[in-house]
């Protein structure tokens, strides 16, 4: 009797256990959930969810409130306003790209507006937050220290200036062992010879997987979550062809937004113990 006793009590605090962890998970959910549809977002930005899946994004690459999450090339903050309020207090946000001391106007305006963003908020993105330059070969955060690096759409942009190799570099040395990288970017048909400086800004997923295996990474797995099969990826204009850039203006704009957002391969990385 004693003895079904234990168990008994050995299983309930299991199931309480299980049970906690569950409720845990799915309120950290919610908070991505209001987040991502929260009034704070820019105008037009939530209205976007429905192409970038922001929750099953950050969801699958394993994002937790107590990281401390490196984003690379934030642009206007697209998933900072989901990510640093998420990470606040418990975590911190860096948001890597950004020079408030450069000496080129447009980059130091740019600063400056992405620095106003946040600090017009301090209740949602408290003041822990860092935005640090992204020189290629620079540390962003003390080596071995950041728990998750996450880049949205911008393999392009670097292939284009010749530094890919040197920032998945550079990610591999910012995280802990065991780090996470995510990646999202908009994918090259699987047949489109690859163009070294991705003018177009479709980028081979097996591009992706190999400069990544090549900083010393390995790829943990795969989402589907952002692909989208009515791109075929083949547009003169390149990817800025299709919303929200909408490169050619009015013409075709009909067909273009019915199209929607590039077709993106996600991916997730593990920095090896």
């Amino acid at each position: 009797m004693q003895l079904a006793a234990r168990i008994l009590g050995v299983a309930s605090a299991t199931v309480l256990l299980v049970t906690g962890i569950s409720e845990a998970l799915a309120s950290d959910k919610a908070r991505l959930e209001a987040l991502a549809n929260g009034e704070h977002r820019a105008a037009g930005a939530a209205e976007r969810n429905r192409y970038r899946h922001p929750v099953g994004t950050l969801d699958f690459f394993g994002l937790e409130p107590d990281m401390t999450v490196v984003e690379l090339s934030p642009g206007g903050g697209w998933y900072t306003e989901i990510i640093a309020p998420y990470v606040a207090g418990a975590g911190r946000y860096v948001a890597a790209g950004f020079d408030l001391g450069s000496a080129n106007d447009r980059a130091r305006a740019s600063a400056e507006r992405f620095k106003a963003k946040l600090d017009a908020l301090p209740h949602l993105y408290g003041d822990d937050y860092a935005m640090v330059p992204m020189t290629p070969g620079d540390d962003w955060v003390e080596p071995g220290t950041a728990d998750m690096v996450l880049t949205f759409r911008s393999i392009h942009g670097w292939m284009g200036r010749g530094t890919a190799e040197t920032v998945f570099a550079d990610a591999y040395r910012a995280l802990k062992p065991g780090g996470i990288l995510g990646v999202v970017e908009h994918r090259a048909r699987a047949n489109a010879p690859l163009d070294p400086e991705a003018r177009s800004g479709y980028v081979p997923e097996s591009h992706a997987i190999a400069l990544a295996e090549a900083a010393g990474f390995t790829l943990a797995g795969k989402s589907e979550i952002n692909a989208n099969p009515k791109d075929p990826a083949d547009w003169e204009g390149g990817v800025w062809t299709l919303p929200p850039t909408l490169r050619h203006g009015d013409e075709n704009r009909e067909k273009y937004l019915a199209i929607g957002e590039s077709d993106r391969f996600t991916l997730k990385f593990v920095k090896p113990e």
